[in-house]
């Protein structure tokens, strides 16, 4: 038999059988004593495999034995606590009757006394009256025996006995106080274990992702009057699909929920997708999970990029603050990271300075550029910081808050192009709202070098619309939603989240989902005046 016809490739699957016929068929020579050795080698690396399988199995057995046995013992105890409890009720209502019929018993006792007592009185006074009537009779003179007639007349009419009633008070059936427990007995004789209750099923349908919250619903396949409550399990995920091993968060779990739906609010949505699950309890026992459903939670998540910012800025993930130092103060950590709900918020330190210089004023051709290593993109008077997170479709929105203090900023959008000396809405690359502070109070609009005015308050927080597929940009305010300001046009180029912030500070809030209520404005403000087309007409800056 020719031996190269069966060389064992690495890693090939060989089978027990395979390898035996090998040996069983191979002829005696040189290379086939190697083969033949090479596969009875192979037939102990299984033997001994298998022997690792099966003593793993008997592990587990025995782990399932012992299992059993625990469980089985737990089970007894609760169902000895369950008795116990049973028949302790039992006694209870047990000596309540008892005591009822006694306290009839004595009631009625005391009575029938009583009436025995005044009988008793009665007949004795009874007797003595008949006594004396007896002797009168006897009485020979007419004028004592009329004496004692009249005495006779007056004391029978006085006399209790005629005034006793002589029927008894209280009767002697005691039927009131007896007891039927035949519906009792045959509740009783009706007591088995609770059935584990069914999987619920989970309605995608139903459930609901909007304004930074999930509502899951669910239902049970059949009506079962037995559950008591239900436990919801979630986790995120940048997966889509049915729920991974491996690389995934662990399960939340939410416990105690009396209906077949529950809303998760506050969350950061800084994954895709978020897994959920669900299973009922009664009150001995939780089912099975329902099937996992996977609802799509995706929303802009983004920091801010410190390698690309001005060297003025100090930029940490969600905040940047102005920074007159250049970066030599960069090793004072910003303190005071504050997680409000819905969205990740880090306040930012405030700092408190006298004669804070004019941008125009600032210099930083004298700073080494090792301060703060190769963060040249931005230079001059161009305080701005970029998202590490470029927007290249779908609709997204975010938050920004300044600092009471914060002097100028600007918020929006550029494109990657944007140049080291641009500032935000001085180009056609960039669109954005500038609030300024200083010396005089400004809100406006820009872009393209061309600024209008607008005549709304500046809020306390500013949200930002940008529909990329639309060629929308809009600001609202972001407690009241309502519309600051829309820029439209065509994006041609990925834009990126821009920030501009001079004397001051700006926090962002990122992985929101777009509210309701900005969808709805979206609808009716389209067509509307504030379009960028509108600042072609206004005079520069």
């Amino acid at each position: 038999m020719d031996s190269q016809k069966y060389c064992f490739k690495e890693n090939e699957n060989v089978t027990v059988d395979k390898a035996c016929f090998l040996i069983s068929n191979i002829t005696i020579g040189p290379e086939s004593i190697n083969l033949q050795q090479e596969a009875l080698q192979r037939i102990i690396s299984t033997l001994a495999n298998k022997n690792d399988e099966i003593q793993n199995f008997i592990d587990t057995l025995h782990h399932t034995l012992k299992g059993v046995q625990e469980n089985s013992s737990n089970i007894l105890s609760e169902l000895d606590e369950e008795f116990d409890s049973l028949y302790s009720i039992l006694d209870e209502v047990k000596e309540s009757m008892i005591n009822c019929i006694k306290q009839e018993q004595a009631r009625k006792s005391q009575e029938l006394q009583s009436q025995i007592s005044q009988c008793n009185n009665a007949l004795e006074n009874s007797e003595e009256l008949l006594e004396f009537a007896t002797r009168s009779l006897d009485i020979k003179e007419p004028e004592e025996f009329s004496k004692a007639a009249r005495q006779i007349k007056d004391r029978v009419t006085m006399a209790s006995a005629f005034r006793l009633s002589l029927k008894p008070k209280v009767s002697d059936n005691m039927t009131h106080l007896m007891v039927d427990f035949s519906q009792e007995r045959q509740m009783l004789q009706t007591l088995k274990f609770l059935p584990v209750p069914k999987a619920p099923e989970i309605d995608p349908v139903e459930c609901l992702v909007a304004d930074n919250s999930v509502t899951v619903a669910w239902r049970m396949p059949e009506e079962d009057n037995k559950i008591d409550h239900f436990i919801l399990e979630h986790r995120k995920t940048n997966f889509d699909g049915l729920p991974r091993v491996k690389d995934e968060r662990c399960w939340e779990i939410i416990d105690n929920i009396k209906g077949t739906e529950y809303t998760l609010s506050g969350l950061k949505f800084d994954s895709k997708y978020m897994n959920f699950r669900v299973r009922a309890c009664n009150k001995a026992v939780a089912g099975e999970y329902s099937d996992p459903v996977t609802l799509e939670t995706k929303a802009l998540n983004f920091n801010l990029d410190n390698s690309s910012s001005h060297l003025n800025l100090k930029v940490e993930d969600t905040c940047v603050e102005w920074d007159p130092t250049g970066g030599k103060g960069q090793e004072s950590k910003i303190k005071g990271k504050e997680n409000k709900g819905s969205v990740h918020v880090t306040s930012l330190k405030k700092h408190t300075r006298s004669g804070t210089p004019s941008p125009k004023r600032t210099s930083v051709g004298s700073r080494p550029p090792a301060v703060r290593g190769s963060r040249d993109r931005f230079t001059g008077e161009s305080y701005t910081v970029l998202g590490d997170t470029a927007i290249e479709s779908g609709q997204h929105y975010w938050e920004v808050k300044a600092q009471k203090d914060c002097k100028s900023y600007s918020v929006g959008v550029a494109y990657k192009t944007l140049g080291k000396f641009d500032q935000l809405g001085k180009t056609n690359t960039s669109w954005c709202i500038h609030v300024n502070n200083w010396l005089q109070n400004t809100f406006a609009a820009k872009h393209n070098n061309k600024v209008k005015a607008l005549d709304v308050t500046v809020p306390e927080k500013i949200g930002v619309f940008c529909d990329f597929d639309g060629g929308q940009l809009s600001f609202y305010d972001a407690n009241s939603k309502q519309l600051l300001y829309s820029f439209k046009t065509k994006f041609t180029q990925p834009v990126l989240p821009g920030f501009m912030v001079w004397c001051g500070g700006l926090s962002l809030s990122t992985g929101m989902q777009v509210p309701s209520a900005v969808r709805t404005l979206q609808k009716s403000e389209n067509g509307m005046t504030g379009s960028a087309s509108s600042l072609n007409n206004v005079v520069t800056q």
